[in-house]
């Protein structure tokens, strides 16, 4: 069975923008006007947090983070606080659950599947988390985060790899809620040296169509879009 997937390549975008841009994608596969489509993209520094609310995690002053570059915003995902930022790997896939088979449960699991999978092509032994632990771990240290809505059996938002970003950006939340366990990176765990954060994105894009079933993948980058 031919299964098609449509890849946007698009660079560092603003999260209000990524946000916007999610949600006319899922209401247009609702609608059947498109096909499955994946987003791949950066983030400016920007902390999100999720429909429970619980920016009680938020560990400074909103007035704070201004000063520090950072924007923070309310989300319908699910999940706790997080930050994206630069040389991080992001993907929202905006897929229909119903069409390749699967519940909430297991598309998350293959989320987490897809970041295990980059990490091990680097020789990083990374695992699920314990329950209510939802994302990737190396051992206690947090390297990919999930967070997903699913509205109509149409997915939004997603996960987000841990390639080299700044980790003290980190220091200023409880991370997913979870107080005692630490966050890394590619970079940190990795004892080879890391290609272009680009073949990185590429990389997880390629497992996460391979994890999908996904065998007809078509790729745009920001100038086509």
């Amino acid at each position: 069975m031919r299964r098609s997937l449509e890849v946007w390549k698009m660079g560092t975008v603003n999260y209000l923008e990524a946000l916007k841009l999610q949600e006319k994608l899922a209401s247009d596969r609702k609608a059947l006007k498109i096909t499955d489509t994946l987003l791949s993209l950066q983030h400016p520094p920007t902390y999100t947090v999720g429909k429970r609310e619980t920016v009680h995690n938020l560990l400074i002053p909103d007035s704070e983070l201004k000063s520090m570059g950072a924007e923070l915003h309310y989300t319908q995902r699910g999940g706790d606080i997080t930050f994206h930022g630069p040389h991080q790997a992001i993907l929202y896939p905006i897929v229909s659950l119903r069409d390749i088979g699967l519940g909430a449960r297991m598309y998350v699991e293959k989320l987490e599947l897809t970041m295990i999978e980059l990490a091990s092509m680097y020789g990083v032994k990374a695992q699920a988390g314990q329950k209510c632990e939802t994302g990737v771990w190396v051992e206690d240290r947090k390297i990919g985060a999930i967070g997903v809505r699913i509205s109509s059996g149409i997915t939004s938002h997603g996960l987000a790899f841990n390639m080299d970003p700044d980790l003290n950006y980190f220091k200023h939340i409880v991370p997913c809620g979870i107080v005692d366990k630490g966050v890394t990176s590619l970079k940190n765990e990795a004892d080879v040296e890391l290609p272009a954060e680009e073949v990185i994105q590429e990389q997880l894009i390629a497992c996460f169509a391979r994890i999908f079933g996904y065998n007809n993948v078509i790729l745009k980058d920001k100038s086509v879009l």
